[in-house]
């Protein structure tokens, strides 16, 4: 290796380092938003029972039954 190397560093990782500089609460927003929308707790009977209910697909889709 030259005397001089320098890690790269892409232009993304750059923009997303200086975003997190100048608002430092970004990441704590994000966990938070992410919770909202995706991290909730699962109804297991209420999946046992959508699971129950599916209809098993027929193996060419647009042919419809005579």
């Amino acid at each position: 290796m030259p005397l001089f190397w320098k890690a790269y560093r892409s232009d993304v990782t750059d923009f997303i380092a200086t975003l997190k500089e100048r608002d430092p609460l970004l990441e704590e927003r994000q966990r938070s938003g992410r919770a909202l929308l995706w991290d909730r707790p699962q109804d297991r009977e209420r999946l046992a029972e959508q699971r129950s209910g599916r209809v098993p697909q027929q193996s060419y889709v647009y042919q419809t039954k005579v």
